[in-house]
């Protein structure tokens, strides 16, 4: 996460706080900024990039696939037609 979003999660962190606590606000800033970095950092988080990424992936992935269901669904009419239109063959 960029600290650019870290700096406003504590920023907001610390407007919430009662205005006594605000008095030793460059503290409390500090400790809020490294608490959420420590934290953040041990999520498994993706990039909105990444993620954006991925998606367009999935839908090519899930677009063709429906194009080889599809395929498969004419290969095996065209298979039928074959097998009913072939006499069998005797022994």
């Amino acid at each position: 996460m960029d600290d650019f979003r870290i700096d406003d999660i504590a920023r907001r962190l610390l407007a919430a706080l009662p205005q006594a606590a605000q008095t030793m606000r460059r503290d409390i800033e500090s400790n809020f900024r490294a608490v959420l970095q420590s934290s953040l950092g041990k999520l498994d988080l993706t990039t909105r990039e990444e993620f954006e990424v991925q998606s367009k992936l999935l839908e090519r992935t899930h677009a063709r696939i429906e194009q080889l269901e599809q395929r498969i669904v004419t290969l095996e009419q065209r298979l039928s037609a074959f097998e009913q239109a072939t006499p069998p063959v005797a022994d």
